[in-house]
């Protein structure tokens, strides 16, 4: 792939090679030039810079006007923040019909049959994607990686059930695509107790409720007033447009939302139905930025800020 704007590399010492050199050196130098060429080749580098990055800042959550950056082919990018509720947060908006786009979901490496737990950025770096954030509940709280984990939810990736549905939850599908119709949808929020197989889906990953509903918070947010950092999903009306969204809470400058408020902000955003997701020390978004380092864009909060927690299903996005 090409590379857009020059890109200067800083070599170590050890990188500084002259004819006197030893066999290591060469060695060490090899490698780290290696590292550094993975890093950048694996997947479509983002046009924006996490340098100088600012949100848009808005009194109220009903004057959100998203202003979408260009973040790679077929995916948007938004940073936003309310002055009240005092809340920050972080979007992307994906045209499924991209052909560039494709999903990917998943947890960590397979391990007879059990899922591995994953910090969100490591599963975006480890799939090559531009973008990933966490999905399903699951049985355990840790921050390490690798451990046996129970999801709490349907997981299925390319086909294949990772993880059986839960009949109290709902769930985001994107359908198979060979031979679309294109009057059915291509992404869609149902309940984990309609879907009897993988037939006709080629991923999806379970949440908690759905929280909009045709455009409107749905009437199980309206008399809940809790306050958490979230993570949500919501698609348009037409199937055709997905949207990510992350919500910081548990920090002075972001008090975390209600769902309620985490509903009214993914309708801002386009959606026309939406998810809530597994909230709290889970939620983050993690993205790969235009210098090729993927990180979270939100502040994490497991046991202290900026700690990630490792997590189960995910769900990313690679545009090739």
């Amino acid at each position: 792939m090409s590379i857009k704007n020059s890109f200067q590399i800083s070599l170590p010492r050890t990188c500084r090679i002259n004819r006197n050199d030893s066999c290591g050196s060469w060695s060490k130098c090899f490698i780290f030039l290696s590292f550094i060429l993975i890093n950048i080749s694996c997947a479509t580098i983002s046009h924006v810079s996490a340098e100088g990055e600012f949100p848009a800042v808005y009194p109220l959550i009903e004057n959100i006007n998203p202003q979408w950056q260009h973040f790679t082919g077929g995916v948007g990018y938004f940073h936003g923040k309310t002055e009240n509720p005092r809340l920050e947060f972080w979007a992307i908006k994906v045209d499924l019909r991209a052909e560039n786009i494709s999903i990917v979901t998943g947890t960590g490496a397979a391990n007879s049959g059990s899922s591995l737990s994953t910090r969100v950025s490591s599963f975006v770096r480890g799939n090559n994607l531009v973008a990933g954030i966490n999905a399903l509940p699951f049985d355990i709280n840790t921050t390490a990686e690798g451990q046996p984990i129970q999801n709490i939810g349907i997981v299925i990736s390319n086909g294949a059930l990772l993880s059986p549905a839960n009949r109290y939850y709902d769930a985001l599908v994107f359908y198979k695509t060979e031979d679309h119709d294109e009057a059915a949808p291509r992404a869609a929020i149902v309940s984990q107790s309609s879907i009897g197989s993988a037939e006709n889906i080629e991923n999806a990953v379970g949440g908690f409720h759905k929280i909009l509903a045709g455009g409107n918070p749905a009437q199980r947010t309206v008399n809940n007033d809790a306050r958490h950092p979230r993570s949500a999903a919501g698609v348009s009306a037409n199937g055709d447009f997905l949207y990510l969204l992350v919500i910081d809470g548990r920090r002075t400058g972001s008090v975390g939302s209600t769902e309620r408020e985490t509903a009214l902000i993914l309708s801002a955003l386009g959606s026309h139905n939406g998810i809530n997701l597994d909230g709290g020390g889970s939620s983050a978004l993690a993205m790969r930025f235009q210098d090729g380092i993927v990180r979270t864009v939100n502040t994490p909060v497991n046991i202290f800020p900026g700690q990630e927690r490792a997590v189960a299903g995910c769900i990313g996005i690679r545009a090739d």
